[in-house]
């Protein structure tokens, strides 16, 4: 259990680094409208899917992962 509550800690640190990457560079934010995103605008409703979006993200979790397993 010890490792899974270091995990939980870790993962949550990673997502305050990256919510303070996101104040300080607000351009970054930006990411969520790549060219491949579907964003459908109509009289009642707005529609939008990011694919492309999601699927460099991920990419990038995957990387993460398999460095994180290849170096334990």
């Amino acid at each position: 259990m010890n490792d899974l509550a270091k995990g939980i800690i870790l993962f949550g640190s990673a997502l305050v680094v990256v919510g303070l990457v996101l104040m300080l560079f607000p351009k970054i934010s930006s990411f969520g409208r790549l060219p491949g995103d579907f964003l459908i605008k109509r009289e009642n409703y707005i529609f939008y899917f990011p694919l492309t979006t999601s699927i460099v993200v991920s990419i990038l979790i995957s990387l993460i992962l398999y460095l994180i397993g290849r170096f334990r």
